[in-house]
């Protein structure tokens, strides 16, 4: 007999069932690869609603016939909406379940996303903006908390980077989308599409979805449902009514923004929301100046365009890469040359005499550094924390980070309307990925470092 099949003989009759270590020993099973399908469609509206509104407000102007600076206040709304969605729905996820949340906050921008389509003017607009941003905050943190409690060990860095891409997926569809129907059907019927595709979603949820199975272990809710979830990812473990189900963790206090600095979690948790908050700023700020600033430097509107497009193309491809060489050689290790290279890169951006490849060259190489490591800090931050307070520690570390996207772009237009140049632009822009790069190095001492990215083990007693 084979240790592999003396293995699955002895699960097969075990009485106490390892929820983590049986996850980890079994294939990525056709299940777990439907739950990943699911929760980074869902990720794939909330890149989708972002990046429509940057798409649709030409005709918003047009069609109301309003100056483009007064949807400055509706753009903010909306970050102002995702950082405070982060934070309440990343800690209810902890509390009530991850699955409730999610379908809900689908259900919620969805539903909103329909309502702007009935708005008249600016301050309705504003209102709803806060509303679908406060529904789109509660994805990404909850989706990333999911993933990580459903992935083998071996591919949890992957799995997490590559659910997280649907993000830059949104963003190019909704662009897609946007240039197809604004000019024919007008810009009310972008959102029409955006609501009704969230709703689809969320009924797929509703059927398809399982609740983590870590929380529900901890919380001692709903064994049935364990046994049938955990039938289908290992078919071959028989498990009964005596079965025990254990995770390798202690049920921690009532998931709250004070238990992230308990046990030893507060200096951890405060570097993780720096390099958010400063990853976010940059990324923020070179997603809305980029074509901006290339136009002083000579670039005809069209190359603007194009590279502005090329940060978001290496931020896929940095995506893509980084989930696998994290799971081999580590998240430390790969974040932290990621944010070293994008200092250098960043700050080249800005370079007067750069010919016009090595501009594209430099920006590309800046979105693989910052647009892909941002997925990665994602994962990264979902893997520091125990289960009943993993969503509350990604949402508020998004939390923190969406006010960097809010500082970014701000910053930077105070900056110019100073006459700063492009070149000390962009120098100021590689201080926050430099910053990154120095917590992740202290991050990696506090938190004991590892192939993993951390002190996992530690933080969960």
């Amino acid at each position: 007999m084979t240790p592999g099949t003396a293995q699955r003989v002895e699960e097969a009759h075990a009485s106490i069932v390892d929820i983590g270590a049986l996850i980890d020993s079994q294939p990525l099973s056709t299940f777990q690869k439907w739950i990943m399908v699911l929760i980074a469609c869902s990720v794939v509206m909330d890149g989708f609603d972002v990046q429509t509104m940057g798409f649709v407000a030409p005709a918003i102007v047009r069609a109301w016939h309003i100056s483009p600076a007064n949807l400055g206040p509706v753009f903010g709304a909306g970050l102002f909406g995702m950082l405070a969605g982060s934070i309440v729905l990343g800690a209810m996820a902890d509390r009530v379940g991850r699955r409730p949340v999610l379908v809900g906050a689908t259900v919620f921008y969805g539903l909103c996303m329909l309502g702007t389509t009935l708005i008249q003017n600016v301050p309705q607009f504003l209102v709803i903006r806060f509303m679908t941003g406060f529904g789109i905050g509660g994805v990404m943190g909850n989706a990333i908390a999911l993933v990580s409690e459903y992935s083998p060990q071996k591919h949890r860095a992957s799995l997490m980077t590559w659910v997280s891409c649907g993000f830059t997926g949104g963003a190019i569809a909704g662009g897609l989308l946007s240039a197809a129907l604004v000019p024919s059907e007008g810009w009310k019927s972008v959102f029409l599409v955006g609501g009704v595709l969230p709703l689809a979603i969320a009924v797929a949820m509703v059927r398809y979805l399982p609740e983590s199975l870590q929380l529900l272990v901890l919380t001692r809710r709903d064994p049935e449902k364990v046994a049938q979830w955990l039938g289908r990812i290992a078919p071959n473990v028989q498990v009964g009514p005596t079965t025990d189900f254990v995770v390798h963790e202690q049920a921690q206090a009532k998931a709250s923004v004070g238990e992230l600095f308990r046990h030893g979690r507060g200096t951890m948790t405060l570097l993780l929301w720096g390099v958010n908050f400063a990853n976010l700023l940059d990324l923020f700020f070179l997603s809305n100046w980029l074509p901006m600033l290339s136009l002083r430097v000579g670039a005809g509107a069209s190359t603007a365009v194009l590279i502005g497009t090329s940060l978001q193309i290496g931020g896929t491809v940095g995506a893509l890469l980084m989930g696998p060489l994290m799971d081999r050689f580590g998240f430390y290790r790969v974040l932290s040359l990621s944010f070293l290279v994008a200092t250098v890169s960043v700050s080249c951006v800005g370079l007067p005499n750069l010919s016009m490849g090595l501009r594209y060259a430099v920006v590309l190489i800046s979105g693989v550094c910052v647009v892909g490591g941002q997925p990665a800090v994602n994962a990264l931050t979902a893997t520091l924390y125990p289960t009943s307070l993993r969503a509350t520690g990604v949402g508020w570390s998004l939390g923190v980070g969406r006010a960097g996207s809010i500082v970014g772009p701000v910053l930077a237009g105070q900056l110019i309307e100073l006459h700063w140049s492009n070149t000390a632009l962009f120098i100021a822009a590689a201080v926050p990925a430099f910053a990154a790069c120095l917590m992740l190095i202290v991050l990696s001492s506090v938190t004991g470092g590892g192939r993993t990215g951390g002190s996992l083990p530690i933080l969960n007693r």
